[in-house]
């Protein structure tokens, strides 16, 4: 089977983490035991040049300081919560606030600072691995114990293949994500603002100085946010559009067109050919730009900086519990969760 293991070291708390190596001949992904992340992703360009197209880090020790949640798992909620409150069947939860007032990527302690259990499946031409945890009741707040489950699978479309499930002992919110940093001429290759982008969407979703939506839903025709056909992802990224420039770039939901399993974006760098179609069954999709990405050394002594990579987050919208219109993220006691995500990678 083509999946290695390894110790990737051990937490303070005496937990040993593994790095396993899932590769079909083609496509190689590094991911880790311990918040589930995506350590490297590595797929031939136009010239067959093995090319790592995530950013990352080195060590254990840097991992448990990963400003940016380079890579990681997101859970039990990706993205913000005004206020750290929710109101579900008419309880309001109060969940765990760690950015100023409100509530990101699943609190203070969320499933990126977890260590899961591993197991592997698969074959050798589509090697899987299993991340399991049991998340319990109140855990940051979050109501009902939860079992999660997260399957990564390189599949015979070269494509890494991220399936999420969850089911609950109570009703709750669920809303997990993953979190890798994409830069298709190479994690270390500096800026990504040549590199193409097109989203299929025609609406996205205002945020306001706190970077929460505003509970508008926007036209993307006419702004820097339509991406509908292919355009460099720098080209309107100095913009004088104030949703763009109050961040210095993107980091604003998408909502995708159409419903089901379909393809929500696509990126292509010019320079090695390599293509990424990312699809997915979920409602929307967070561009981020890096925007707040600190300038140092990371993986393999690479420097990096604003604008190094990009994200493309699938996910409900933001904040989605207050706003009525928006798609609730609410998981039924008994019922599961179960979601794809899928980053497939060519050559142009």
């Amino acid at each position: 089977m083509a999946v290695t293991k390894k110790s990737f070291g051990t937490l303070p708390s005496g937990g040993e983490v593994f790095v396993y190596t899932l590769d079909n001949g083609s496509i190689s992904a590094e991911i880790l035991t311990y918040g589930g992340i995506v350590k490297n992703l590595y797929v031939n360009d136009k010239n067959g040049v093995k090319t790592d197209v995530v950013l990352g880090r080195d060590t254990l020790a840097d991992y448990l300081k990963n400003d940016g949640y380079l890579g990681a798992l997101i859970g039990r909620h990706a993205n913000r919560i005004a206020g750290g409150k929710f109101v579900l069947n008419g309880i309001e939860y109060n969940v765990g606030v760690n950015e100023g007032e409100n509530s990101l990527h699943g609190g203070n302690i969320g499933f990126d600072k977890k260590l899961w259990t591993a197991e592997i499946i698969g074959t050798d031409s589509e090697p899987s691995l299993i991340l399991a945890l049991v998340s319990p009741d109140g855990d940051e707040g979050f109501p009902g114990e939860l079992k999660v489950k997260v399957t990564y699978t390189i599949t015979k479309e070269n494509a890494l293949k991220i399936s999420y499930e969850a089911v609950s002992g109570k009703d709750t919110v669920v809303n997990m994500t993953n979190h890798s940093y994409f830069n298709l001429a190479g994690h270390d290759s500096g800026k990504m603002t040549k590199q193409l982008l097109q989203i299929n969407a025609d609406f996205y979703t205002p945020n306001n100085d706190e970077c929460m939506p505003t509970g508008e839903v926007c036209s993307v025709s006419g702004t820097p946010f339509d991406f509908r056909t292919m355009k460099p992802i720098g080209q309107d990224i100095a913009s004088d559009f104030e949703q763009v420039k109050m961040f210095g770039g993107y980091d604003h939901n998408f909502a995708v067109a159409g419903r089901g399993y379909r393809l929500a974006a696509t990126a292509e760098c010019p320079e090695n050919g390599i293509k990424m179609e990312v699809f997915t069954d979920k409602p929307g999709v967070q561009l981020y730009t890096s925007n707040g990405l600190k300038e140092g050394t990371y993986k393999n002594g690479a420097h990096y900086g604003v604008h190094q990579a990009f994200c493309l987050e699938t996910q409900y919208f933001p904040n989605a519990m207050a706003n009525s219109h928006f798609i609730a993220p609410i998981l039924k006691c008994g019922e599961k969760y179960n979601f794809v995500t899928e980053y497939r990678f060519s050559f142009t």
